[in-house]
């Protein structure tokens, strides 16, 4: 039974391009407007579609792995399988709870680790007594104890990326998607991670990964998909994609 779904799936955003008009070229634009009676067209935006005829399915307890170059589209594609955004086009079914692992997000600044963690599980629908209940396993988890009444503004990329990562995996959601934050770190904190992410497949949860270490791809995950410039331009077991994508996007 597949937990994720995607057919034909596309997303656009409204590239707006401003132009600098001398004050002549003002005047006239002006005047034509009222000659016409009506406003003239903003000219200079154009639909850019971030995503574009994506069709994938993830069975329950698989894992999928998503690669890609900056800018080809897949944040965006993990953003849509949430829900934070709608498709323009195709359909996305999902079953289960989904959460996504992703540097800071969810995070408010001003507020300290132990209030984040508050603040994340409500997001995430857990109430107050939930949270109590994992509150420790999440701090532990995060060795962040001494720092845990500090605002998360004064934590490093990598605090942020241990307290993040101890919130997702304990609150343990059907569908677990990781938006590369498993680079981030020291090494001890990332052999943690990966031993911790191979028990919650162990489990039978659903994972999404989007890195760029080919590396935890191939490890990870059962398959894998390569986006480029919004479209899937290969799927296949995780090593294969790994390789199609060194040979194809290295140079």
């Amino acid at each position: 039974m597949f937990a994720i779904q995607v057919k034909e799936m596309g997303v656009k955003f409204l590239l707006r391009h401003r132009k600098r008009n001398t004050l002549l070229e003002t005047i006239i634009k002006l005047f034509a407007r009222r000659a016409n009676g009506r406003p003239s067209a903003i000219s200079g935006n154009q639909d850019f579609w971030a995503l574009r005829n994506i069709t994938f399915s993830v069975n329950e307890g698989e894992s999928l792995g998503v690669i890609g170059r900056n800018g080809a589209g897949k944040s965006t594609l993990l953003q849509i399988l949430l829900g934070i955004y709608k498709p323009d086009e195709g359909a996305v079914e999902k079953r289960g709870i989904a959460g996504l692992l992703q540097l800071g997000t969810g995070f408010h600044p001003d507020l300290t680790g132990q209030e984040n963690i508050y603040l994340n599980g409500a997001i995430l629908g857990l109430g107050k007594r939930e949270i109590d209940s994992i509150y420790d396993s999440i701090v532990d988890f995060s060795e962040l104890g001494q720092f845990i009444n500090t605002p998360t503004k004064n934590y490093s990329s990598g605090m942020t990326a241990r307290l993040g990562f101890s919130i997702a995996i304990n609150i343990k959601p059907d569908i677990l998607m990781i938006d590369e934050i498993l680079s981030v770190g020291d090494e001890g904190f990332k052999k943690k991670s990966r031993k911790k992410l191979e028990e919650i497949r162990e489990m039978g949860k659903t994972v999404i990964l989007i890195s760029h270490a080919l590396n935890d791809i191939k490890k990870i995950c059962d398959r894998a998909i390569c986006l480029d410039k919004g479209k899937i331009v290969y799927e296949g077991k995780s090593a294969e994609a790994a390789e199609f994508y060194r040979e194809s996007f290295s140079r």
